[in-house]
């Protein structure tokens, strides 16, 4: 629960490299996460430490700006030859960028999660970015990298008991 109550959106990093090992782990818990069918696990993802390729992925919206900050960007994608229930991968793409992200709070890293699909002009600009295929869907970018000072992941109570509904709503 710590890595869960703690995770926040990280969105200014120092200018620190993140470590192979942390990036593993990262990699590894989103290939934990559950999915709509076991076996057909939807995920891939590039791994971006080049600078000039990550300038270029902070050109993808105004939302990605903040990745010309980022030691390392990570770009998640559904292989869709692996996708068992087409009208889901979406929800099976968030579960593995939902574990990327607490592994990295876990870590002491600062994460954010920059949307992609469903919006179109997003998806075709990795698409030509990456020169992906027909069957890869860009689903999003997760911004990562070490908090700039005065920046961390820290509890904020979210809870909020008139949004819990018990046998009716």
């Amino acid at each position: 629960m710590d890595a869960i109550n703690k995770r926040r959106s990280i969105r200014k990093y120092s200018s620190k490299e993140i470590e192979d090992e942390k990036i593993d782990k990262m990699l590894r818990a989103a290939m934990q996460a559950p999915g709509s069918r076991l076996g057909s696990e939807p995920w891939e993802f590039i791994v971006v430490k080049d600078k000039d390729t990550i300038q270029k992925l902070s050109q993808m919206s105004p939302n990605a700006k903040l990745l010309s900050g980022a030691s390392l960007a990570i770009v998640l994608l559904a292989n869709m030859d692996r996708v068992h229930y087409p009208l889901v991968w979406q929800q099976d793409m968030s579960a593995a960028a939902t574990n990327l992200l607490l592994e990295a709070s876990n870590l002491g890293l600062g994460a954010v999660w920059i949307g992609t699909a469903p919006k179109q002009d997003r998806m075709d600009y990795l698409s030509d970015l990456f020169q992906l295929g027909e069957n890869i869907r860009p689903f999003n970018i997760i911004s990562i990298g070490y908090p700039a000072e005065g920046l961390e992941n820290k509890f904020l109570d979210k809870y909020d008991e008139t949004r819990v509904h018990y046998e009716k709503y």
